[in-house]
């Protein structure tokens, strides 16, 4: 496995590579989420490159750049397990330059739901993607199904710019007691981590109130703020796959969206009807 940190290396690299090309892009602190990631492109390309780049742009001002979780070594170590064939750790010198163009996210799927929390967020996701895309030139690029919005918006860039990429949606990874897992779990100490189940556990609500077929958007938010309770709901949303909400559920075309507040951590999940 070659440790690549330049541009100009990662396109050596690439010239070398025939067949498939599978990519894999992550701000680093892998967990077994970002293995089924890894595992899933080394299963379905010759090759497979991973970014371990902890993105400036995406992170707004007072959000958690500074101490957002990293672990290289133990990183390199996970890529190393699950086969990958080189790791692209740039820093940001690497990849910004004073005077950028912008890019900006579709604003009928950025507005809302992290977008609104977190405005411009998905602006620096694009501009990144971007870039690494024309780096990497993929052949295929895996993204988490948690993080859903953002999924939904990669894919109408590549679809908008014409990018020869196909991009392959990998389900969520939970912890056994149903735990979502991200990096900024690790924020939580023993008390939040309990507290963050009810997160999964709103979700299972819905799920179960779908299956008895009550289908009614209302109906089904209000069950799942029972859930939440006391945590700080950010916001609790039903919508179709334009993220447009939706009044009742549409089985194949319905995602139900959660952030939530424990203690100062803003945590994520989603369900996928």
């Amino acid at each position: 496995m070659q440790i690549l940190k330049t541009v100009q290396e990662v396109r050596q690299f690439r010239a070398t590579c025939s067949g498939n090309v599978g990519f894999v892009p992550t701000m680093g602190a892998l967990h077994a989420g970002h293995a089924q990631l890894l595992k899933s492109s080394v299963s379905q390309n010759d090759h497979t490159i991973v970014s371990i780049f902890v993105n400036p742009t995406q992170f707004l001002a007072g959000e958690d750049l500074d101490r957002y979780p990293r672990t290289p070594e133990a990183d390199i170590k996970i890529c190393e397990l699950c086969g990958v064939d080189a790791i692209f750790m740039p820093d940001a010198n690497e990849i910004y330059s004073q005077i950028e163009p912008k890019i900006l996210a579709p604003k009928e799927l950025s507005s809302t739901l992290e977008g609104a929390t977190r405005p411009g967020h998905f602006d620096g996701v694009c501009t990144v993607l971007t870039k690494f895309f024309n780096i990497i030139n993929p052949t295929n690029a895996y993204f988490g199904k948690k993080d859903a919005q953002q999924l939904l918006i990669v894919q109408h860039m590549v679809k908008s710019l014409f990018m020869p990429i196909n991009i392959v949606p990998v389900d969520i990874v939970r912890s056994s007691d149903g735990l979502a897992l991200s990096s900024r779990n690790s924020y939580l100490n023993d008390d939040e981590l309990a507290q963050a189940l009810k997160l999964s556990r709103s979700l299972m609500k819905a799920s179960n109130l779908i299956k008895a077929n009550k289908l009614n958007s209302l109906e089904i938010k209000d069950a799942m703020s029972s859930c939440l309770e006391p945590l700080k709901v950010d916001y609790i949303a039903i919508a179709d796959k334009s993220l447009k909400p939706i009044d009742s559920i549409e089985l194949g075309n319905t995602i139900i969206l959660i952030a939530v507040y424990v203690g100062n951590t803003r945590l994520i999940d989603n369900l996928w009807v």
